[in-house]
């Protein structure tokens, strides 16, 4: 069972795979299927309230798939993709920012903008040619 804030994945909601994995671990990489993925059907799960459930399918899909094989052992990798699981539902779960609110600029901000404009293309027209 995995815990994903306030609430419990059960197992039969998982999926686990496991392969032989490239990397570290010499002539033993060969034998051992040390690679772990772990397959979370947010779909057909009951784990999470249904306002929520939509807000994450909405983000992640219907599936979520995480893999893990940076470790030697696979004990090592399935606690790294359950890990990887629940931080990114933990991800989905937020709930969205809050809108900007659009905002004018003061009147100040407009003049001193304004006069800085003027000074600016002032300093410059004195850099040409002087005239006659």
């Amino acid at each position: 069972m995995i815990t994903v804030g306030a609430y419990d994945i059960p197992d039969a909601d998982l999926a686990w795979r496991f392969s032989r994995a490239s990397g570290p671990g010499g002539q033993g990489v060969n034998t051992t299927d040390s690679r772990v993925q772990l397959t979370f059907d947010l779909a057909n799960s009951d784990a999470f309230p249904e306002h929520l459930k939509q807000r994450m399918l909405a983000r992640v899909g219907d599936q979520v798939v995480v893999t893990a094989s940076e470790h030697r052992t696979q004990l090592s990798n399935r606690r790294a993709a359950e890990e990887r699981l629940v931080a990114i539902l933990e991800a989905a779960m937020k709930p969205p920012p809050r809108k900007r609110v659009p905002t004018k600029p003061s009147k100040g901000s407009q003049r001193r903008r304004l006069d800085e404009k003027k000074a600016r293309g002032e300093t410059k027209r004195l850099r040409g040619r002087p005239e006659d």
